[in-house]
Order: C-alpha cells, then structure tokens, then sequence
C-alpha cells in the first residue's frame, strides 16, 4: 500500500481485498491504515463507513451486483470489491452523487488494471445508475430473501430465531448492520464522568453520559482516543455491555483477583479500578504481544496491581495453588456474534462446526480454573457471542460437573436497572445481552458462587 494514497475509497479497497485473501481483521487493518496515512476528519470517517458497510452488506451488493454481471464471468477479486465499494455508495449514502460514484470507480480501475477493465467498471455502473437495483421482496424463497435482505449467512438467521424468535433474530441482524457506537469508561482513579466530559469538551470532542453502565460515556463526535485525556489514563475505549463484566464480579480492594482470558486488557484495568488499585490481580493471555498491550494499559492508567503472564489458562493449575483467588473471570475466547457490527466478516468466515469447538475449548477452560476458586469465592463467565451453546449451555454443563458451584442471584443486584428489566434472564445468575437492547454489543455474563 503506498504511503502516497490519500483517496479514502482506494484505501478502503485495500483494506477489503487483504480482509478477503488473507483473512484480516477489518479492525485493525483499519486502525493501521488511518495511522499510516494522511487522512482529514472527513476522509478517515467516509473509510471507516465504506470498510464496515461494504462488509455488513456484502450479500446484498453481491445480489445487486449481479442482477447486472452474470455470476459465470470471471472477474478479479479487487473489480469485485470495487463494485461492491460503488453500489454501496449508491444505495445507502445518498449524499454522494451518482457521477461521482462512477467516476471515482472508474479512475480506479484505470489505475489498478488497464483501459478494458475501466471500460466494464464504467458500463456496469451507468446501467445500474439509468435501471436501479431489483425489489428484494420479489425474491420468492424466505430464506433466500431474508439472508439477502439482512445480509446474513441463512444457517446463523435460521439458528438466531430457534433461539429467541423470528422478531428478535431479525432485529439482532439489523443492528449488526448498522455502524457501532463510540464508548469510554471513566477511569474514576483519576476523574468522574462529569468532569471527563467537561474535558473532552474543552478539547472539542462532543460526549455525554452513557444509558447502561454508571462509568460510561458516549462519544457523539470526535477523535477521542487522539486526545490528552486519554494519553494521561482518565478513560478506556470500551462498549458498555462488557462494562458490565467488572461488576458482575463484585471485587473489593484488597482482594486477589485472576482473569483469566485477559488480553487485551480493557476488563483486567477496569477491574483494578474498582478495586481501587489496591490488592493483586493475575492477568493471563495466551499470546505474549497481548500480555504487553496489558502492561502498556495499566501503566497508562496508573495500576500497578496487575501481573501479567503469558500463558493457557488451561493450564493455570500449574502455576497457581488450589483455592488461590477470591474472584475468577473467564471472559472466553468465543465465536464473537455480539460484537458482528465491529468485525462483520465474523458472519462470512465463522461456522457452526467453530461454535462446536469454541465451546469445547471454553468447557476445558471453565474445568480447569475451576479449582483456583476459595470457598466463598465468585467465579464470572462471560462471552461476546449470542449463541446458546457457548453460554447457557456451557455453563449449564460445568454446573452440573461440579457440584461445589452454584448460581450466583445477586449477579442480578448488580446490574444496571436497565438490563435488570429488559435483559434476558436465564435466572438471576445469567443474563443474555442482546445488541439491538441496548445500543451495545451482543453479551453473555454469569455469576457462579463456590459454596
């Protein structure tokens, strides 16, 4: 990618391309890209919506798409995405002329392949421009309508609404769609939400209080993460549903404390802040690259209780002692269908064979933790995923194993009034967060108490 590249569509269409062929996170290569390139404000949000949106609507501009270009003909990967790029444009950013559209598209193609693939970039575009793009609701089969309306694999729709009913299914989907919102958490070892406001304020970034968890704070619009305030630790760039995961744990200083999946880091200082930065807390990761953005976090913040360790938590017994720690969090590696809106191509690449060995992996986890768990003590399970199989069920399963853990009902006391009413309860020891609730992602968190 040239360093010379300031044009946010053909920077978006790298970013598409490697997501693609090799199986790249859009996140941070998004990240990476408005970091090494010289974009103005405008630029780097038109990338950012061209990079998520084309990945969220990707079945529905491929049905576009070929309502013009038959599905037989061959065409290279980065004419595809660059056509995709183009319709999106076309049908859900209506500030964005036609011509403009074609044109870009067209420069493009001159630029990256020759006169001939130009020339079908230009012809395919202006038909769609003069004929528009056909009725979704003419297509006949409902399952077929429904992945192309919504932009969903058909077998993760089908598997949403066995679980919580068509109207729910479909709501999830929409809001997968569309883009996620901007939240901090205060960092209230340093400031309060009142006065980090103010802050943001003065440095031009519009905030104001979060609706879900007591230490948010919703940014409306802004660089956040480019300002003093987050270089000096008084917030963390965090959705509120995972928020939540710090009190359902319900730390008190002075306590020793084990998470056990902790990369990157968000929950782990999160948890140090509500322990006051006073006890000792234990954070593994299986990746040592991981372990140090941990170490970077906590020293941004001003912790200094956290230890960091590379290594399994399923192999976390050979490390600690039995009945080592008042608190335990699992924040499991999981399939990731709660947080869809921010890493879309988790819908085209995941399966329901990788739920099944996902939830092998979390099971073994959840096994072998278990016993570093005081007498008394909590443990938290916790997911980013919507799927039964990973939460409810895995947990239900280790419950059934162990007859030393129980539910833990004040889980419920310690959620915000908002989830206590529309969150969905298993019993008062599990909650299913949902990502169209709350304007959050998608959640799963449980208490289990060792008795």
């Amino acid at each position: 990618m040239a360093k010379s590249i300031t044009n946010p569509r053909e920077l978006a269409l790298d970013i598409l391309i490697k997501v693609e062929k090799n199986h790249a996170y859009s996140q941070l290569l998004l990240h990476d890209t408005i970091k090494r390139h010289p974009l103005n404000p405008k630029d780097t949000g038109l990338l950012t919506q061209l990079v998520y949106g084309v990945l969220q609507r990707k079945l529905t501009l491929d049905y576009y798409l070929h309502a013009y270009v038959d599905k037989k003909k061959k065409m290279a990967a980065w004419v595809k995405w660059l056509l995709y790029l183009s319709i999106y444009q076309k049908v859900y950013l209506d500030k964005i002329p036609d011509h403009a559209v074609v044109n870009e598209a067209v420069t493009i193609a001159r630029r990256r392949g020759h006169k001939g693939i130009a020339g079908f970039v230009n012809g395919v575009l202006r038909q769609m421009m003069r004929k528009g793009f056909p009725d979704l609701s003419d297509i006949d089969s409902k399952s077929h309508r429904l992945s192309i309306k919504y932009s969903h694999p058909y077998w993760l729709i089908e598997r949403w609404i066995q679980l919580y009913g068509e109207d729910e299914a479909l709501a999830v989907c929409e809001t997968n769609n569309q883009p996620a919102p901007v939240t901090l958490r205060v960092n209230q070892l340093k400031t309060n939400r009142e006065m980090l406001i103010q802050t943001l304020a003065d440095a031009g970034i519009e905030a104001h209080e979060g609706h879900v968890a007591p230490e948010a704070v919703s940014i409306a619009s802004g660089p956040a993460a480019d300002t003093k305030a987050f270089r000096e630790g008084l917030f963390t760039i965090q959705d509120e549903s995972s928020m939540l995961v710090a009190h359902a744990l319900d730390v008190k200083p002075g306590m020793d404390v084990l998470d056990a999946c902790a990369g990157p880091g968000g929950k782990t200082g999160h948890i140090a802040e509500k322990m006051a930065n006073s006890g000792s807390i234990h954070a593994l990761d299986l990746h040592a690259h991981k372990t140090k953005l941990i170490d970077q976090q906590a020293e941004r913040l001003g912790i200094d209780i956290i230890h960091t360790k590379a290594l399994d938590a399923r192999e976390a017994a050979r490390v600690f002692s039995e009945k080592s720690f008042d608190r335990i969090l699992i924040d499991a590696p999981c399939s990731g269908f709660g947080v869809i809106r921010r890493k879309p191509e988790i819908k085209w690449e995941k399966t329901a064979n990788d739920v099944e060995q996902i939830a092998k992996v979390q099971a073994d986890i959840l096994n072998a933790v278990a016993p570093l768990v005081k007498t008394g003590g909590k443990l938290v399970y916790s997911t980013c995923t919507i799927d039964q199989k990973e939460n409810i069920d895995t947990v239900t399963r280790f419950l059934k194993d162990h007859a030393d853990f129980e539910v833990d009902e004040t889980l419920y006391k310690r959620m915000p009034a908002v989830v206590q009413k529309y969150g969905q309860w298993e019993n008062r020891g599990m909650v299913q967060i949902l990502p169209h609730q709350f304007e959050t992602d998608g959640f799963f968190i449980s208490c289990l108490k060792k008795v």
